[in-house]
């Protein structure tokens, strides 16, 4: 099973790094639809790490399931905001979410037992984020 998780896990990477090379070799005028491809698939990534939050909610007592509800929603209703934005604008702040989604996953991953997959998470994290840096350079 853990094998699947990694394989699956950087399988997720190769949208990121495909469009970011992607965005700095084709013509100009493709640009924006490279562009709308890596911010919509950013998005879509930033959500599913929110919804993971709904999922750890659901296992925890009343106390501590609260955060993890509010939470979820968060990263959810930023990528919205990012999908609609122009792309120059978009992948630096999709970057810093997906940073951002990885330092409240180090804080509360380790109370729910799930600490062992933090490291695939930064190596995840750090991949995605540095591709929407890069991408945003062309956008």
């Amino acid at each position: 099973m853990k094998n699947k998780v990694f394989i699956l896990g950087y399988g997720g990477l190769v949208p990121f790094i495909f469009f970011t090379v992607c965005i700095w070799i084709v013509s100009p005028d493709l640009q924006p639809y490279v562009a709308l491809a890596l911010t919509g698939y950013a998005s879509s990534i930033i959500s599913f790490l929110g919804g993971i939050h709904w999922g750890i909610g659901f296992k925890q007592d009343i106390e501590h399931r609260q955060f993890h509800f509010i939470w979820g929603v968060i990263p959810s209703l930023a990528a919205w905001i990012f999908v609609i934005m122009p792309a120059y604008a978009a992948l630096p702040l999709q970057a810093v979410m997906l940073i951002i989604c990885y330092l409240v996953d180090r804080k509360t991953w380790p109370l729910v037992e799930m600490q062992e997959w933090l490291r695939l998470r930064l190596i995840l994290t750090v991949v995605a984020s540095l591709s929407c840096f890069i991408a945003a350079g062309a956008a």
